[in-house]
C-alpha cells in the first residue's frame, strides 16, 4: 500500500474529527508556566497575557526559584543526563536519595522513578501480576492504568465508578478457569479522578481489600502534594497511609511540574519491579536536574502546608463561586473543577470566547471523557490570587450567559 492511499484514508479521519468537533488544537505558550502564561493562539499570532486555569501546577511550583535553582544544581553536578539505563550505568546517588525521600512522604516502604506516570503504570501490572491473578479496576481509570493493565496476562474487571457494592459483587463471583480461586487479586483505582475532580472512597477500598485478602493499589497523579492535611495524598486525606499497598504518581504535577513517574510500595514489590519492569530496565534513567528539583520540592512541601491550604482556600472561593453564578459543576472537594456543558463544540466556543476575553481554560469531549460528557475542566493553582479569580468569574458569567449555559 503506497502512502498516497493511505493519505486520503488520514485526510478522511481527520476531516470527520473536525467536523464532529473532536478536533484538539494545542496552544502555544511564551512565558513559565504560572497563574498568568502568554500565549499565542492560534499558532503565530502575537502572544497575549491570560489568566491560567487549566494547568496542573497545583502548588504553583513549575517556575518557583528554589525549584529552578535546585535544578541548575542538579546539570551542573550531575550533567545532563545517564545515557544509560538503570541497571547498566544509570543510577546515581540523588536517584536512590529521591527514592527514599519520596517513598517516605508517601509512607511507603521503598519507590522506584520512571520518566513519567504513564511509564509507571505501563510497568506496574506485567511485572507483579500473571495469568493466575485478577484486576479489579474503577471504570473512569486513567488511560494509562488501562494500557498497563492491557499488557498484563491477568484477568480484569472492571466495577462501575466508586460503586463499592458492584466490586464486591465482582469480587466474589469472579473465579480462574471455572471454581479456581485466584493466586493473587489486585484492586486498582485512581485516587482523585482527573476528569471529574472526585476522590476514590480509599477508606471503603481498604475495608474491602483486607475483607477480600486484595492487594490496594492508587494512582494519586492528581493527588501527591496537596490532598490530605500535609499532602500526602488521599491515603492520608481518609487516614488509611499504613493500609495501602501500592502508590503510583507523578513528579510532572505538584511536585515541580516537570516530568517523572515513581511507584512507590511494599519492599518486595519495588524489588520485583526493578527486576522485571520493561520500562524500568529498558529506558534511559530520570534526568538529574528533575531529580534535584524534586527533592528540593519535597524540602518545601516538609517544611510548610503553606501552599497546600492556599490552594484549598482558593479552591473552595472557585467551586461556591461557580455554582453562585448558575454552572453546572461535577460534585467534588479537590482542586479540579469541571462545568459541565455535554456538547463537545459548545464546549470548544466555551473555550475560545473565554480566551478572547483573557482566560484560558480548555474544553474536554470525546475520547477524554465520554461522548455527551464535555465540559470545560478548570483547575486551581497556588499561583493563582483571589483577584484572579474574580476577573475570571466575571468573564465566565459574561460567556455563560451569552452561550446560554447558566441555569439561573
Amino acid at each position: 500500500m503506497s502512502y498516497v492511499h493511505a493519505q486520503g484514508i488520514y485526510s478522511n479521519i481527520l476531516r470527520d474529527i473536525r467536523e464532529s468537533g473532536l478536533y484538539k488544537d494545542e496552544r502555544i505558550i511564551l512565558s513559565p508556566q504560572g497563574g498568568r502564561i502568554k500565549v499565542s493562539f492560534p499558532e503565530g499570532t502575537p502572544a497575549r497575557e491570560v489568566i491560567n486555569l487549566c494547568s496542573n501546577n497545583y502548588l504553583g511550583l513549575s517556575s518557583h526559584m528554589d525549584v529552578i535553582d535546585a535544578a541548575h544544581q542538579g546539570l551542573e553536578s550531575r550533567g545532563m543526563g545517564l545515557s544509560s539505563v538503570r541497571f547498566i550505568c544509570g543510577t546515581q546517588d540523588i536517584h536512590r536519595q529521591l527514592e527514599r525521600k519520596i517513598s517516605n512522604f508517601l509512607g511507603m516502604e521503598d519507590a522506584s522513578l520512571f520518566t513519567s506516570c504513564f511509564d509507571a503504570n505501563g510497568a506496574l501490572f506485567e511485572a507483579i501480576l500473571g495469568p493466575e491473578d485478577a484486576i479489579f479496576s474503577d471504570r473512569l481509570v486513567h488511560a494509562s492504568i488501562i494500557d498497563g493493565i492491557r499488557l498484563c496476562k491477568a484477568q480484569r474487571f472492571i466495577y462501575e465508578h466508586s460503586d463499592i457494592d458492584d466490586l464486591i459483587c465482582k469480587l466474589e463471583t469472579a473465579k480462574l478457569n471455572g471454581n479456581q480461586q485466584f493466586r493473587l487479586k489486585l484492586i486498582m483505582t485512581d485516587g482523585v479522578f482527573s476528569m471529574d475532580g472526585d476522590m476514590a472512597k480509599l477508606d471503603r477500598l481498604v475495608e474491602v481489600a483486607e475483607k477480600y485478602n486484595c492487594l490496594l493499589a492508587v494512582d494519586d497523579s492528581h493527588a501527591t502534594g496537596f490532598i490530605g492535611p500535609k499532602g500526602r495524598g488521599v491515603h492520608e486525606y481518609y487516614g488509611v497511609m499504613n493500609k495501602v499497598d501500592i502508590i503510583t504518581t507523578t513528579l510532572g504535577k505538584a511536585l515541580g511540574g516537570a516530568a517523572g513517574g515513581v511507584i512507590a510500595a511494599r519492599k518486595e514489590i519495588i524489588e520485583l519491579i526493578r527486576q522485571r519492569a520493561r520500562p524500568y530496565i529498558f529506558s534511559n534513567t530520570l534526568m538529574p536536574a528533575v531529580v534535584s528539583s524534586t527533592i528540593r520540592v519535597l524540602d518545601i512541601l516538609e517544611k510548610s502546608t503553606t501552599r497546600r491550604d492556599k490552594l484549598e482556600k482558593l479552591t473552595i472561593s472557585w467551586r461556591e463561586s461557580l455554582q453562585n453564578a448558575g454552572f453546572e459543576l461535577k460534585a467534588g472537594n479537590t482542586p479540579i473543577i469541571p462545568i459541565m456543558l455535554y456538547d463537545a463544540k459548545l464546549a470548544q466556543e466555551f473555550s475560545r470566547e473565554l480566551f478572547a476575553e483573557g482566560v484560558y481554560a480548555v474544553g474536554f469531549f470525546y475520547p477524554v471523557v465520554p461522548q455527551g460528557q464535555a465540559r470545560i475542566r478548570t483547575q486551581m493553582s497556588a499561583a493563582l490570587e483571589q483577584s484572579d479569580l474574580e476577573q475570571a468569574l466575571e468573564v465566565f458569567i459574561k460567556v455563560g450567559k451569552s452561550l446560554g449555559v447558566l441555569k439561573k
